[in-house]
């Protein structure tokens, strides 16, 4: 198993959903509804999508 396959959530949805929001490169709450709707992911996996691209967002900022 390569690095970049450990490092991705289980199902394959959300998975695709991660992959597509990273090459979009744009990490916001639009980009990430647009891509639970797109993926048809649970609550729950919008929520990970949340707290993994929002909340990294959030720390980079705040380490500049």
């Amino acid at each position: 198993m390569s690095s970049v396959q450990s490092l991705l959530p289980e199902g394959e949805m959300l998975r695709k959903a991660v992959l597509w929001i990273s090459e979009m490169h744009t990490y916001d709450l639009s980009t990430i509804e647009e891509a639970s709707e797109r993926f048809n992911l649970s609550p729950l996996d919008e929520d990970f999508l949340m707290r993994h691209f929002l909340h990294a967002d959030e720390s980079n900022v705040k380490g500049k």
